[in-house]
């Protein structure tokens, strides 16, 4: 899946990459390779996959800039092995420590981990966990993770897990995913806020966040801002939750943000 591009960029090479975690589970990802030798990683939301539009816009920003990416499929999503699980932040968190920890074996330096969603948790809990990475991006990541149970399963959820599980089914009545009593209470359990004053002063957070997005408030961006020791904000005006309308200048608010952290670096 080589492409080439124009004489003045380098020839990009999309290799298909698979990493196993800590649990035997093998990870597929795409690295975006440009000859550098310092790589990104990208992380997908809820549900999602490294073939989300986001990821990819991201991803071709970066590599347009000579920056080598990875973006890649958590366990349990897309083409990565392990079963779907709800929660699972640290889990997910781990599975990044793997990919990272792949790509300094292979005398990589993995300068930046990008997440977007539920990825923009992982990125941080992994950096309140692990303390090796300079550079984090947090997209559209939610602060308080007690909210937005009611409003996606309704508002007698938590009656109906007291069984043990609950069933996620779509509008034809398939079963999407299901919910453990278990990995519910770990997302209960997972205090964003004293995760965030848990993340080395060192290391640089930028949040990016629309001001319209409907799943997470953008409340949830100025909340984070609050707590993180060296934290920017950027504030996308009229952003939806997936910047529909906004992916040009998500992707120059995050590629101009690591362009200016790797020369500190």
């Amino acid at each position: 899946m080589a492409h080439s591009h124009s004489s003045q960029n380098p020839v990009i090479e999309q290799q298909r990459v698979v990493i196993q975690n800590k649990h035997g589970e093998k990870l597929v990802g795409l690295l975006h390779e440009t000859g550098s030798k310092e790589i990104v990683i990208l992380c997908h939301g809820f549900r999602s996959t490294k073939a989300d539009r986001t990821m990819v816009t991201l991803a071709a920003a970066l590599e347009k800039e000579g920056i080598t990416d990875f973006r890649f499929d958590f366990a349990g999503n897309g083409e990565s092995e392990g079963s779907f699980e709800f929660g699972n932040y640290l889990r997910e968190a781990d599975d990044l420590h793997s990919v990272i920890e792949h790509f300094c074996k292979a005398n990589r330096v993995v300068t930046a981990i990008v997440g977007h969603s539920k990825g923009g948790d992982v990125v941080l809990v992994y950096a309140s966990k692990y303390g090796d990475i300079n550079n984090v991006v947090n997209v559209s990541g939610r602060y308080d993770l007690k909210k937005g149970i009611e409003e996606r399963f309704g508002k007698d959820f938590m009656d109906k897990i007291k069984d043990g599980y609950v069933d996620i089914k779509n509008k034809e009545g398939r079963v999407e995913f299901r919910v453990t009593k278990e990995s519910l209470m770990d997302r209960l359990h997972l205090d964003m806020h004293e995760t965030c004053l848990k993340i080395p002063k060192e290391c640089r957070v930028l949040t990016v966040h629309g001001s319209a997005d409907e799943t997470i408030p953008v409340e949830d961006a100025y909340e984070l801002a609050k707590i993180i020791p060296n934290h920017k904000l950027h504030i996308v005006e009229g952003a939806n939750h997936n910047y529909t309308k906004h992916q040009t200048e998500l992707a120059s608010a995050v590629v101009d943000y690591l362009k200016a952290a790797l020369q500190q670096d």
